[in-house]
C-alpha cells in the first residue's frame, strides 16, 4: 500500500505528474509533483488540504509545500514540492515512489 492524500486519512486518486531531480553528490534531491483536477479539490469536497503525506508500510513522509493553481477563480491543479536534504531522505522518497509507481501504473521517463 502506497498512496498520497492531502487531508490524513483520504487518498487522492489523481495520479501525479512527478519531476525528480538530485545533485551530482547526491547530497539532496527535490520532487516536484503536479495533480490535473485533483480529487482533493472537488467541489463536494470539504476536508482541509493540511500538507502532502506520502503514506506506505514504512510510515509517512510529509511536506507543508503544497500550491492550488487556480484558472478563471477556480481550482484546477495542486503542486506540492519535496525536498531531501541527505541521502537517506532520497532512500526513502525512492522506496516510497517505487512503491507508488508500481500501484499506479506509473513509468519511469528519464531526462536525456
Amino acid at each position: 500500500m502506497a498512496e498520497i492524500q492531502f487531508s490524513r486519512g483520504i487518498p487522492e486518486e489523481t495520479v501525479p505528474d512527478v519531476r525528480i531531480t538530485r545533485a551530482k553528490d547526491g547530497s539532496n534531491g527535490k520532487a516536484v509533483f503536479y495533480f490535473q483536477n485533483p480529487k482533493a479539490l472537488a467541489n463536494d469536497t470539504t476536508d482541509d488540504i493540511t500538507g502532502m503525506y506520502l503514506v506506505d508500510e514504512e510510515g509517512e513522509i510529509t511536506t507543508r509545500e503544497v500550491n492550488a493553481k487556480f484558472v478563471n477563480g477556480k481550482p484546477e491543479a495542486l503542486e506540492a514540492v519535496h525536498i531531501m536534504r541527505n541521502p537517506a531522505e532520497w532512500d526513502r522518497f525512492i522506496r516510497f515512489m517505487e512503491r507508488y509507481a508500481a500501484e499506479n501504473g506509473m513509468e519511469n521517463q528519464s531526462a536525456s
